[in-house]
């Protein structure tokens, strides 16, 4: 008999991954210490703005595929929203956001 996947089942036997809005596929939660966030991926395709990376406050290029970041909570909007280079995101918890002066 083929085997089943269960959706939202992690690999590792954790609980279930959190999948606010996961179900139209624009976003997926994720949790640090530094709380709780939606996350989108934008792929280069579909990246045609400027924006300014908070983590290493260098420019995201259009055509450059990064990540939307915002906070999960009630209070989180699209004013909140954050365009972060992939491993800048990932590297957040070594280095703290910033801006040049």
């Amino acid at each position: 008999m083929p085997r089943r996947n269960r959706p939202g089942r992690r690999s590792d036997g954790g609980p279930p991954e959190r999948d606010l809005g996961a179900a139209t596929g624009w976003a997926r939660a994720e949790s640090g210490v530094d709380g709780d966030w939606l996350v989108r991926t934008v792929p280069g395709s579909q990246a045609t703005k400027h924006y300014r990376c908070p983590g290493c406050d260098h420019e995201i290029r259009p055509g450059t595929p990064h990540l939307v970041v915002w906070p999960a909570d009630e209070t989180g909007s699209v004013a909140d929203r954050r365009h972060w280079h992939r491993a800048c995101w990932e590297a957040r918890a070594r280095r703290r956001p910033h801006r040049r002066w």
